[in-house]
């Protein structure tokens, strides 16, 4: 389906969850039948030398669900759900989904964009750094952050992926 053949009665909602109940949601949504997407990406963690595979939500805390006719209100009963959001530009977030649904369909490597920007200051969550904190001094593509960790009076520069630091400032 193109973008053009979004209609009026039938665009996305955005389903605001309450924490960590996206699953949740939409292991409800299929049983009342409602047609929703819950776009999600492989991690692997390592625990006391065991690997373990997980799916996560590639948007934490949202679940999309195809709106035909007014099915908002049913889906903001769910206890799951915190809010429901209608996009502004519904032609413009059918697109972008639809492109993110088709390289995630694709199997193509799709994780989260952090937020974590130049001059943030963030903390080191995983590897062998843990529990440290810096500030990002630039970005190195999509996974890799350079950070400035200061050590008495001195820098020094460290390459840390972006999936083992979060951002501490707002």
């Amino acid at each position: 389906m193109s973008t053009d053949d979004v209609s009026e009665s039938e665009r996305w909602l955005v389903a605001h969850t309450r924490a960590r109940a996206e699953k949740q949601l939409v292991k409800w949504a299929v049983r009342e039948g409602f047609a929703m997407e819950l776009p999600q990406y492989r991690t692997t963690h390592r625990y006391r030398g065991k690997t373990v595979d997980f799916t996560k939500p590639l948007f934490p805390g949202y679940v999309f669900f195809r709106e035909t006719g007014s099915v908002a209100s049913k889906i903001a009963q769910s206890r799951h759900v915190a809010r429901i959001l209608v996009p502004p530009d519904p032609m413009e977030f059918d697109r972008q989904l639809r492109e993110i649904l088709a390289a995630v369909e694709a199997g193509l490597d799709v994780r989260p964009a952090s937020n974590v920007v130049e001059g943030s200051r963030v903390a080191i969550t995983d590897g062998p750094l843990r529990g440290m904190e810096g500030r990002v001094e630039k970005r190195d593509g999509p996974f890799d952050v350079i950070l400035r960790l200061d050590f008495i009076g001195q820098a020094a520069a460290v390459r840390v992926p972006a999936s083992e630091v979060e951002r501490i400032d707002g």
